[in-house]
């Protein structure tokens, strides 16, 4: 199967959802984000600064890009003069750091924090109490530069779906919790897991292997 075959067999499944598709191109090359932009896709997701931006300055401007792995502070300079959401907000500095990048670039720039819901050190970010402190924080209003529309999580690499099931709803729950009318994005679901975090209410799904093959 081509990547517009599977491009349009995920878009045909999320007809009837709230989810969004964000096809995963890291480690991919330039060609296969190619044959996916003929196929009618505009949105592609990147993990790393260093591969996102020859992308970007490769591939054509109408193109809407997501950083979803881990940003250090000193990388966030390069993507922010394009970048259309960065999902892996993981500390009040970092956030700190894109709004002063995104000021010197005459924009705002749309993040979701990063929420540790896994059972995993190898993964992180906020935790749930963490993410409701920084939201009431009165040092927020300040930051003018970004937009905290959501939220992203990644659950467990089981094969018990119950506890990825319970992961995805204690975030959706977060957001139901918060009830911030700004904060209506929920990230999370990937290949493995995505049909799970549809039913507990994902709006975008995280989707790589499953479209452009094995990474390389």
């Amino acid at each position: 199967m081509d990547i517009k075959t599977r491009l349009e067999t995920f878009q045909k499944a999320l007809e009837h959802t709230q989810a969004r598709l964000i096809p995963v191109s890291k480690t991919h090359p330039i060609e296969a984000l190619q044959e996916a932009y003929s196929a009618g896709c505009r949105v592609f997701a990147e993990n790393r600064v260093q591969e996102l931006v020859p992308k970007y300055e490769a591939l054509p401007k109408d193109i809407e890009w997501h950083l979803i792995g881990t940003l250090q502070t000193n990388k966030v300079k390069y993507i922010a003069p394009f970048v259309s959401l960065i999902h892996s907000i993981d500390s009040f500095k970092l956030l700190e750091v894109v709004h002063k990048e995104a000021i010197k670039c005459g924009r705002v720039i749309d993040c979701l924090l990063q929420i540790y819901i896994a059972q995993e050190e190898t993964k992180h970010g906020f935790s749930y109490q963490e993410a409701e402190e920084l939201l009431a924080s009165p040092a927020l209003p300040a930051l003018t530069g970004v937009r905290i529309v959501g939220v992203m999580g990644m659950a467990t690499f089981t094969t018990d779906t119950a506890q990825i099931r319970q992961e995805f709803r204690g975030l959706a729950d977060f957001v139901k919790r918060v009830a911030n009318p700004q904060i209506k994005e929920i990230s999370m679901g990937m290949s493995q897991d995505y049909t799970i975090a549809i039913e507990e209410g994902s709006t975008m799904i995280r989707v790589g292997s499953a479209i452009f093959g094995s990474r390389s």
